[in-house]
């Protein structure tokens, strides 16, 4: 969705930069580039002359400190990010620093939860990252300009903290804002007609998904492989690990000898956790099957509520003859609908293997909205491409595509119904109009707390910022 003009009245920048987390640093990305380099091609923005000095305190908010490096380290990572910061003063970075540590202030204040052990796991997965890309812990600290990787990755830990507390303190302000019907038939109301936004073409997808199956055989020479694999382990004291770099079809885990972290929250299928926590360290368990092939599974520890896990995950094999079939299939199922023998919906309630869109007929819902409706400029581009051109109605060719673990499926598709660009509709726009609103109230609930905890909390500024003019009152006269 955009605007045929900004919508002044109705939404502020600071504000929408503190929601969007917009100045947080991101060390994954930071590049080369010297804080001196980066900082001479900055535009400040206090009357007084910055002068030249030594990385120092520049702001206290509660029981945070902000240095001048702070600064300097976000318009670091605005450019690695490919933001212009041509126009973004020392002063817009300063305002947005000091909301977020009023933020992690009164987190802790309020005694909002923050999981420490999830944040070290996501300094792990920023370290493995910057493993692939970079190299060894000695060319990670040359490049990132540090002196040892126990500091560095404290650093890492502290920043993610801190913004996680940001993050929840900003849930916790927002998550009790509701809206009435009544409120956003004003909150449109009060758009000048000219402002109205426009609504992009947006369409309705539906899909049926026809999996090939293997054979009755395959599936068993897969078992007993993995019994195979099992008994080698348990009885030889051959190494799990080295059996998932070797044979393991799980690209994620396999360079790393097939292991993962879990814990009973994260989104692994439920199979595989059913297996993993039935098991002691050690034990290494029977083949079984999820929605991704077949899998053994060990648990090399124990941590509470999380374990350390291997597993080899083994994908029967279907022949190209076995192909061949299921494309003949596919190919009669869209004969039958374009005959109008049967209806899309109805073949999808009957031939689609998709069991998330099965019984509501093939359709698809929008991961981001939730609703039916996809912007078809915004859409994943291999999706675009099959969809893009069809008419309301029509129905795809069959389509064959590759699973992440590597095998075929094929797919019939079609929009079912197709929105032209048009201006806001209060009647037919109602969801997207109720967001903005929402947004807006937000925005303004959101403005509030920043003023009143201001008020209640110590604030000092040092020279040159507390010469900056700030949308909310941080300078206490």
């Amino acid at each position: 969705m955009h605007y045929k003009q900004k919508i002044t009245p109705f939404f502020n920048k600071s504000l929408l930069l503190s929601l969007g987390c917009l100045f947080t640093i991101n060390l994954l990305s930071a590049q080369k580039d010297t804080i001196s380099k980066t900082v001479a091609e900055t535009k400040d923005t206090p009357k007084k002359t910055m002068r030249k000095q030594v990385d120092g305190v520049v702001a206290v908010v509660g029981d945070f400190i902000i240095l001048n490096s702070d600064i300097d380290k976000a318009y670091i990572d605005l450019k690695n990010q490919g933001v212009s910061t041509t126009n973004i003063s020392r002063c817009e970075i300063m305002g947005s620093l000091l909301e977020t540590k009023l933020y992690n202030h009164h987190a802790i204040q309020d005694s909002i939860p923050v999981s420490d052990k999830q944040i070290q796991q996501q300094v792990d997965q920023q370290l493995d990252y910057m493993k692939k890309q970079i190299g060894d812990e000695a060319k990670i600290l040359e490049f990132y300009r540090k002196d040892n990787i126990t500091d560095f990755k404290k650093e890492l830990f502290d920043l993610g903290k801190s913004q996680r507390l940001s993050q929840a303190m900003q849930e916790k302000v927002i998550g009790e804002v509701t809206i009435t019907p009544d409120e956003i038939k004003k909150f449109f109301d009060k758009i000048p007609q000219a402002e109205r936004p426009v609504i992009n073409t947006e369409i309705e997808i539906s899909q049926i998904v026809i999996k090939p199956k293997p054979s009755k055989e395959e599936i068993q020479r897969v078992i007993d492989r993995l019994d195979e694999f099992r008994t080698d382990v348990l009885e030889n004291g051959a190494s799990f690990a080295t059996k998932a770099v070797l044979y393991s079809k799980d690209p994620g885990s396999r360079s790393n000898g097939g292991k993962y972290t879990i814990s009973r929250k994260d989104p692994f299928a439920k199979e595989f956790k059913e297996a993993a926590f039935s098991l002691k360290e050690g034990e290494v368990s029977k083949p079984f099957k999820t929605d991704f092939g077949y899998h053994i599974v060990t648990v090399d520890k124990i941590k509470g509520q999380q374990i350390d896990v291997r597993h080899v995950l083994l994908i029967p094999e279907i022949a190209s003859s076995e192909l061949k079939k299921f494309k003949i299939h596919a190919d009669s199922i869209r004969n039958k609908i374009t005959t109008g023998k049967i209806s899309f919906e109805e073949a999808a309630k009957l031939y689609s293997d998709e069991k998330e869109t099965k019984s509501d007929g093939g359709i698809l819902i929008n991961p981001v909205t939730t609703d039916k409706r996809f912007e078809l400029t915004k859409i994943d581009p291999i999706l675009y491409g099959q969809v893009s051109n069809l008419k309301e109605g029509e129905v795809s060719t069959v389509i064959p595509e590759q699973e992440r673990t590597g095998g075929t499926f094929f797919k019939i598709m079609t929009v079912s119904k197709k929105y032209p660009e048009h201006t806001a509709n209060y009647a037919k726009d109602y969801l997207k109009i109720k967001e903005l609103a929402l947004n807006k109230k937000q925005l303004e609930a959101v403005e509030k707390w920043q003023k009143d905890k201001i008020i209640d909390t110590y604030v000092k500024i040092n020279a040159p910022y507390n010469d900056c003019e700030y949308s909310n009152s941080w300078v206490k006269k």
